[in-house]
C-alpha cells in the first residue's frame, strides 16, 4: 500500500517553511538555492510557502489526490521533522477538506 502522504501533500500547501541558510546548497547544504528565498542573512524560506494560500514550489501533483516532494532527498529540516498524523498534519488535512490521517 502506498504511503498516505503520497495522496495528500496538505502540509506542503498549508505552512510557511523557514530554515537555516546553512541548509542551502550555496552554504554547503542540500536545499536547491532556487527554491529558497532569503528572509535574513541566516534564515531562508521555501519558495511559495509565504503566499496566500501557501504552496511549496517543490510540491508536485494535486493536494488530496496525488502529491509528492520534488526535492524529497534534499528537503529542509522542518519538512524532515514534520510528523505524519501529528496535530499539525491533521490541521493541514482539515484545511484542505481531507479526512483524518489514516490509522487515526
Amino acid at each position: 500500500m502506498p504511503h498516505p502522504c503520497l495522496s495528500c501533500g496538505a502540509c506542503c500547501a498549508s505552512f510557511r517553511v523557514d530554515f537555516s541558510a546553512c541548509e542551502t546548497q550555496e552554504r554547503g547544504g542540500d536545499v536547491p538555492d532556487g527554491l529558497a528565498v532569503e528572509v535574513t542573512d541566516t534564515l531562508r524560506r521555501m519558495r511559495g510557502t509565504d503566499h496566500s494560500p501557501p504552496r511549496c514550489a517543490a510540491l508536485t501533483g494535486r493536494v488530496g489526490v496525488q502529491a509528492s516532494c520534488g526535492i524529497y532527498e534534499w528537503r529542509p529540516s522542518p519538512c524532515r521533522e514534520f510528523e505524519p498524523g501529528s496535530a499539525a498534519c491533521e490541521r493541514a488535512r482539515l484545511r484542505h477538506g481531507l479526512g483524518a490521517y489514516p490509522d487515526h
